[in-house]
């Protein structure tokens, strides 16, 4: 069995992955050759497909590590773009900028367009699918770009490389603001998380379907996938109640999506696979920093713990 023809290729459980570990920083200091190896041959345990955010040095090493280990694990690619517009309703410090950097913003915005394009052209039988963008139209994001934009982008990469295109965003733009977009995109994205929207564990399946239905049945003609959906098991209480997250919610939380997605034969990738310290604020408890269902030490948390979690 496939998950469509758009897809054509089979049924399996797929996972957010970002190898950034202690004292390493997008930008700044990349995971090396030997830890992404690391972290992939635990992930392909349980995964057969990985999402990447974007096209820097530490997806092109995921890429590299794959091709040359033959790690069996394929990819869906990630353009990171940031801000084009300012966004006055982002609600942490970020959204305003000058015209300068916004200047920059566009600049920069267009070479990752085109190492979107190169890599998935380079490496045509790891990489399935590619994105445009992550939650760059919501309206609390600190990296707004115009949906015309996008639209933009979409049309770009869809001249230049053969896999199908999408934008990975929030599942309510989808409903109204994206509707354009929406028309242009191979197949749509979209991120639930009932956590941080103030849903308790017993209201959490129930949202994600409703999140994923609104969509789906908004655009029939369209094949929709969930591109992030996690649970995180700290929380500092900015955000999320202290008491609606922990391992045991987390696990109850992954067990019943990978069990609806796999009965609907959705395409869904948890978010994420291992905890990302440099996330968030300083603070230890930062929800940001503990989505993973691995520790930043690569140890299982209990949703993996002696579970028959097969991929």
């Amino acid at each position: 069995m496939i998950y469509s023809d758009l897809f054509s290729i089979p049924l399996g459980k797929a996972v957010c992955y970002s190898g950034f570990r202690e004292g390493q920083v997008p930008g700044t200091k990349y995971p090396s050759y030997a830890e992404v190896k690391e972290d992939l041959l635990i992930v392909q345990k349980h995964w057969k497909y990985i999402r990447l955010y974007s096209c820097d040095l530490h997806s092109k090493t995921v890429l590299e590590v794959i091709k040359n280990e033959k790690i069996s694990l394929k990819v869906m690619l990630g353009a990171y773009i940031t801000a084009e517009e300012n966004n006055p309703n982002c609600p942490w410090d970020g959204g305003v900028y000058s015209e300068v950097q916004l200047k920059k913003n566009r600049e920069k915005n267009t070479h990752e367009i085109s190492e979107l394009i190169g890599l998935a052209n380079q490496y045509p039988e790891i990489v399935f699918s590619l994105s445009v963008g992550n939650e760059a139209c919501v309206d609390w994001t600190d990296h707004l770009v115009s949906v015309d934009r996008v639209i933009e982008y979409v049309k770009a990469v869809k001249k230049e490389a053969k896999q199908p295109v999408t934008f990975c965003e929030n599942y309510e733009p989808w409903l109204h603001k994206l509707k354009p977009l929406a028309e242009v995109v191979d197949f749509i994205s979209i991120h639930t998380y009932p956590v941080w929207e103030y849903k308790t564990i017993d209201q959490a399946m129930d949202f994600t379907q409703q999140n994923y239905n609104l969509v789906a049945e908004k655009y029939l003609n369209k094949t929709v996938v969930i591109t992030e959906a996690g649970w995180t098991t700290k929380s500092n209480g900015q955000g999320i109640p202290k008491e609606n997250v922990n391992e045991i919610f987390q696990k109850i939380y992954f067990q019943e999506l990978n069990q609806w997605a796999d009965d609907h034969d959705i395409l869904t990738f948890v978010f994420e696979a291992f905890d990302e310290p440099w996330k968030g604020s300083p603070d230890p408890d930062e929800p940001e920093k503990h989505w993973g269902l691995y520790t930043e030490q690569r140890l299982p948390k209990f949703a993996l713990k002696k579970t028959a979690y097969k991929k």
